[in-house]
């Protein structure tokens, strides 16, 4: 798949903060994903092992969720954990494993947060401007924001609000559980990144892509 290379990836703490002030400016989060035209969605998760990092995306059938490809990477994790900069320690292998990609998903699913980020550009985002494709944040723990009045049943969704601006919503998408976090990457918006989230969610917490992909980034090969 071809994709867009925006700049290094070698950079400190300080230069990567810099460079999300200035790429937030381009990503775009409030325009519709036109879900009839939905066929193929795709996974995305990294896990880290032994300072080694490994990328997986599947790319399923929507909405049958039948797997059609399933693509890894690996090399070694080149920036440390800092939270709201996962993208710099995610991104150069997931840049690898975007390029093995043969299939064309029309969204990709990320295991992480799209705007829903203290600089309204988290891994969804940054890498949805690599893809040029409409890409959905599908954080499991909170970043930043508050919300209220979360009703207990799947479906159940309540606005995620940082410093008055709605940045997505707090999805439950199984009764009783803890909900996801749903933001736009680029090129989508809240709702209809909630109401894909939730379609791709037929059975368990996970969206089916991203399950997918996290249960093949975590077998890594002795």
């Amino acid at each position: 798949m071809q994709i867009h290379h925006r700049h290094s990836w070698n950079l400190s703490p300080a230069e990567a903060i810099a460079l999300q002030k200035e790429l937030r400016t381009e990503v775009v989060s409030d325009r519709p994903i036109d879900l009839s035209a939905v066929h193929v969605v795709a996974g995305v998760d990294v896990s880290v092992k032994n300072e080694q990092s490994q990328a997986a995306i599947v790319a399923m059938t929507y909405p049958g969720f039948l797997p059609i490809e399933t693509v890894l990477a690996q090399r070694p994790t080149p920036f440390p954990y800092i939270p709201g900069l996962l993208s710099f320690r995610e991104g150069p292998v997931l840049e690898e494993a975007f390029e093995k990609l043969k299939s064309a998903p029309d969204v990709f699913l990320f295991d992480g947060m799209g705007i829903a980020h203290p600089r309204r550009i988290g891994i969804a985002s940054h890498m949805g401007l690599w893809l040029q494709r409409p890409t959905i944040g599908c954080g499991k723990t909170l970043l930043c924001g508050r919300y209220k009045n979360l009703a207990e049943e799947k479906g159940a969704a309540a606005p995620l609000i940082d410093r008055g601006e709605t940045i997505g919503v707090a999805l439950r998408t199984r009764t009783g559980k803890n909900p996801m976090f749903i933001s736009p990457g680029h090129l989508a918006d809240i709702e209809t990144a909630a109401t894909l989230v939730l379609a791709c969610s037929p059975k368990y917490r996970l969206p089916e892509p991203i399950r997918l992909a996290h249960n093949a980034a975590g077998q890594f090969n002795p």
